[in-house]
């Protein structure tokens, strides 16, 4: 059934946010296979825009392609967990090698366009969901860099792709989209002032509360998938 805030969406929009609420809410068991024809009929789209979601899911790792359709992925918490901490470390140490060492600068010039950016999502914030995890991460990329090590920001993207299952619980709410926002500029302010060693503390701190977050709401997801299964 279509909600009156998804009414006016597009149809792949609607198949896309649709299928996504399904699937990190604990609708599906680890491993069902999915329906096309009876998800099309609980969304209210034509088989189309709901392949192309079920190919978005599988890229983000949330589903499983198999020769016989898609099936929901099963996906080892404690393992996504330590991924999710190597990506604390890259995200830290892009800025940590340019507080350590006076010789390097970071590229200003980016990073003041970076604030613009998410400046402007102060007064016109995004709308809470999983859609904000692909903007955060150009966020941190981005981050890493301006910071010059361009071996660092390829493992970062790496990681990201993986954990981007267990990040798709990280905005639910508009106090987190906020808080987020505002970490972020933050965090560019310190650089742009020349702060960079107050950068890296307030960096920690913002990775931290995301990881924290992220994974209590995927424990959550894993235990409303645990009951479906046993009823």
């Amino acid at each position: 059934m279509t909600s009156r805030g998804e009414a006016g969406l597009s149809q792949s929009a609607r198949a896309l946010h649709g299928l996504r609420e399904l699937v990190t809410t604990g609708r599906f068991a680890p491993g069902e296979r999915l329906v096309e024809g009876r998800l099309c009929d609980q969304l209210e789209v034509s088989r189309t825009p709901l392949r192309e979601a079920l190919i978005r899911l599988d890229a983000d790792g949330l589903l499983e392609r198999r020769d016989d359709g898609y099936f929901l992925a099963r996906y080892d918490l404690p393992a996504l967990r330590d991924l999710y901490e190597l990506r604390v470390l890259l995200e830290l140490s892009g800025l940590r090698r340019i507080a350590e060492n006076p010789d390097l600068r970071p590229d200003l010039r980016s990073l003041s366009e970076l604030r613009r950016v998410w400046s402007s999502l102060l007064s016109t914030p995004p709308t809470p969901g999983p859609d904000l995890v692909e903007r955060d991460e150009a966020f941190h990329v981005t981050l890493s860099s301006a910071c010059g090590n361009a071996a660092v920001t390829d493992q970062l993207r790496a990681v990201n792709v993986r954990v981007r299952p267990m990040r798709m619980y990280d905005y639910s709410t508009e106090e987190r989209v906020h808080a987020t926002v505002s970490e972020h500029l933050e965090v560019l302010d310190r650089v742009l002032d020349g702060d960079v060693t107050t950068a890296v503390d307030l960096l920690r701190g913002h990775v931290g509360s995301s990881l924290a977050e992220v994974e209590d709401k995927a424990r959550r997801s894993l235990t409303n998938r645990a009951l479906h299964a046993a009823g």
